[in-house]
């Protein structure tokens, strides 16, 4: 069973619910996929939950950029979203891992790292997922 890590805004609770059903119908294994940490407890589980999700991505197969509209952005992709999708290009590159990296769509050019979306998947470094 191939493993599948899910990566995108924890804010979008009914997003992710939807992907990770969807990925576990299609035979996935999701091994990880955001998850809000409550602001009273933040600064003692956000390290844990953190260091996990990328030993995770490490293990995965397939990574899964759930780049939703947020905040009236299509194809939202924040600043924790784009150093997850840099560590597993610089996995790829350098380590000669082989995880597929999936974007749900092309950013909108608000989006602060779309030109280097773009250049990746110009480069055939991340692919667009076609249902």
């Amino acid at each position: 069973m191939k493993k599948i890590v899910i990566v995108g805004s924890a804010k979008l609770k009914s997003k992710i619910k939807f992907w990770k059903k969807y990925w576990e119908k299609e035979g996935f294994d999701v091994i990880d996929y955001p998850k809000w940490v409550e602001m009273s407890n933040f600064l003692n589980e956000y390290p844990t939950v953190y260091k996990t999700f990328f030993l995770n991505i490490y293990k995965a197969d397939v990574l899964f950029i759930m780049n939703e509209t947020k905040n009236n952005i299509e194809g939202y992709i924040g600043a924790e979203s784009f150093a997850e999708i840099c560590f597993t290009v610089v996995q790829n590159l350098i380590n000669n891992t082989n995880i597929e990296i999936l974007l749900l769509q092309v950013p909108d050019r608000k989006v602060q790292s779309y030109q280097e979306v773009d250049l990746w998947l110009k480069l055939g470094w991340l692919k667009l997922y076609k249902k």
